[in-house]
C-alpha cells in the first residue's frame, strides 16, 4: 500500500477532494479533509460518506488554522494556492502537490491529455468515444466526469485514460507526463485567479513538463509555444502551415481529404480544430483514418455548447452557456448567419468585454446583459450597441423575446463564469433551455 501509516492532508471537500480521500485511504494513508465552508454548506451525503470511510473531516474557520502534522498535504483545484487554507501548509513547508498528481501516480495506464481555453470538454468527450469505437478501451475523466484519482482507485480494465486538464489543475503537479498531450487553443481567462494572462499561460504550459521526445504533442500551429521536447503533430483551420488543415470544406492530412465537415454533426471553425487535434491524437494512438471517421461522424455535440434549443415565432434560440470567456464568446458570434441578440454576463472574472467590440458592433443588433459585469460590458459594448441590463435571466429571456424579430437569434452566450447567480454553467444553460421553452408561440 503506497501511503501506508502515511498522515495526510486533502483540502477541499468536493469531488476532487473526496476522490483524493478516498484514494489516500484505500492505500493506507491516515486522511483528514479540510475544507473552509461551514460543514452545514458541505453535501451531506459527501462527508458522511467520507466519515464512513473513516476519514476525518473538519470544516469552517478551524480547517484554515489546522496545525496537524501531515507528510503531505494534497490540493484540490478549486482551492486557490494564495488562499487561508492552503497558505496555512505552504507556510509551514509541508510538501503539496495536486489532485490530478495524486491520481496520476496511482495510476497504470497511458494518459491523453487535453488542454485550452476552450474545447477541452469537447474534444475529450469526442475523442473518448472514438477511441473506444475503435476497440482502444478509454473513459473520459479528470476536468470533467471523474477525477483522476477516482478511476485510479477504481483501477478498471483500460487501455488510455483520456484526461481534460484545466490550468489549477496543472499548477500543481511534479511528475505528471501524458504520452500525448493536446494544446487546443489559449485566450485569456481565469484572471480572477491569475495575477496576469502570462501567469495563466504558464500554468497551460506545464502540460509539456515532463514529457520527453518518446511521446507526443498536438499543437495548434497557430500557436506561439516555447520549445517543447515531445514530437509535435500540428493542426489549424486558419493556416496552412499545418499538418491537418481545412481545404473545400474538409480536413486534410498532409494533401490527403480525410474528413468532411458536412458528414459531421459539428459547425464552426473551432469545433474543425477540435476533430483536427482528435484525428490527430488518434493517429498517434496507432489508429487509421478510415476507423476513426464513422465514429466521429456520429458524434452529436453536448448541451449547453451552441445548442440550438427552439424556433418561436421565426426567432432561434441558442443555448452557449458553456461560453465562460470571450475566446469562447467570439467563436459562437462568428457561427452566427443571422443577426444576433446577445445575452451576456456573469461573475466578473477581472476581465473586461472591449475587446469584442468590433465583432459585437458587425454581429449584433442588441445585448440584454446580466450578472455582476452587466454594468462594466454595457460601458464596453455601448458605443457601438444598444445595451440593455435585465435583473434576471428569466428578465433577459423575456426582453429578448419582446425584442427579436423575425430571422435573428437569441444567442446565450455569457462570455464569463455563472457563480455569481448559478450553480454552474450546465445549471445556468438548464434554466435558459426551460425559459426558452416555456415561451408562447
Amino acid at each position: 500500500m503506497r501511503y501506508k501509516n502515511q498522515n495526510v492532508a486533502v483540502l477541499g471537500a468536493g469531488l476532487s477532494g473526496t476522490a483524493a480521500a478516498l484514494l489516500l485511504k484505500s492505500e493506507g494513508a491516515t486522511v483528514t479533509v479540510l475544507d473552509s465552508a461551514e460543514e452545514k454548506r458541505l453535501l451531506k451525503s459527501t462527508i458522511d460518506n467520507l466519515r464512513a470511510q473513516g476519514v476525518n473531516v473538519v470544516a469552517g474557520p478551524q480547517a484554515d488554522k489546522d496545525s496537524g502534522k501531515y507528510e503531505f498535504v494534497v490540493l484540490s483545484p478549486g482551492i486557490d494556492p494564495d488562499s487561508p487554507l492552503a497558505q496555512n501548509f505552504s507556510s509551514r513547508k509541508i510538501d503539496m502537490l495536486g489532485e490530478l498528481e495524486l491520481g496520476w501516480r496511482s495510476c497504470a495506464l497511458p494518459v491523453i491529455a487535453i488542454t485550452g481555453t476552450n474545447g477541452k470538454t469537447t474534444t475529450t468527450e469526442m475523442l473518448a468515444q472514438m477511441l473506444n469505437a475503435c476497440g482502444q478501451r478509454t473513459i473520459a475523466c479528470g476536468n470533467i466526469g471523474k477525477p483522476l484519482s477516482e478511476v485510479a482507485r477504481e483501477k478498471k480494465d483500460l487501455d488510455v485514460l483520456t484526461v481534460e486538464v484545466s490550468s489549477f489543475q496543472l499548477e500543481t503537479i511534479k511528475t505528471f507526463r501524458p504520452s500525448i498531450s493536446l494544446w487546443l487553443n489559449f485566450a485569456p481567462d481565469h484572471l480572477d485567479r491569475y495575477r496576469s494572462v502570462a501567469e495563466y499561460h504558464t500554468a497551460k504550459l506545464r502540460i509539456f513538463e515532463s514529457q520527453t521526445a518518446d511521446d507526443v504533442a498536438v499543437v495548434n500551429a497557430n500557436e506561439s509555444l516555447p520549445e517543447i521536447a515531445p514530437r509535435k503533430i500540428t493542426f489549424s483551420a486558419y493556416t496552412n502551415r499545418s499538418d491537418f488543415r481545412l481545404a473545400e470544406g474538409s480536413i486534410v492530412y498532409q494533401n490527403t481529404s480525410v474528413l468532411r465537415m458536412a458528414d459531421t454533426k459539428l459547425r464552426g471553425s473551432h469545433n474543425i480544430e477540435n476533430l483536427m487535434a482528435t484525428l490527430a491524437a488518434g493517429q498517434a494512438r496507432g489508429l487509421s483514418f478510415e476507423e476513426m471517421v464513422p465514429p466521429l461522424c456520429a458524434y452529436e455535440p453536448q448541451p449547453h455548447r451552441c445548442e440550438f434549443v427552439r424556433e418561436v415565432r421565426g426567432v432561434g434560440y441558442i443555448n452557449d452557456s458553456k461560453a465562460t470567456n470571450l475566446d469562447a464568446v467570439e467563436k459562437a458570434l462568428l457561427a452566427q448567419s443571422k443577426p444576433v441578440v446577445l445575452i451576456a454576463g456573469g461573475k466578473d472574472k477581472g476581465f473586461t468585454f472591449d475587446p469584442l467590440r468590433p465583432l459585437v458592433k458587425e454581429k449584433v443588433r442588441s445585448t440584454i446583459l446580466i450578472g455582476e459585469m452587466a454594468e462594466s460590458i454595457a460601458r464596453d459594448w455601448g458605443a457601438v450597441v444598444k445595451c440593455e441590463i435585465a435583473n434576471s435571466l428569466a428578465d433577459a429571456v423575456e426582453r429578448a423575446h419582446a425584442i427579436a424579430k423575425p430571422g435573428e437569434v437569441v444567442l446565450f452566450s455569457p462570455g464569463t463564469s455563472s457563480f455569481d447567480m448559478f450553480k454552474s454553467y450546465a445549471d445556468r444553460g438548464d434554466q435558459f433551455r426551460s425559459l426558452v421553452q416555456a415561451l408562447p408561440k
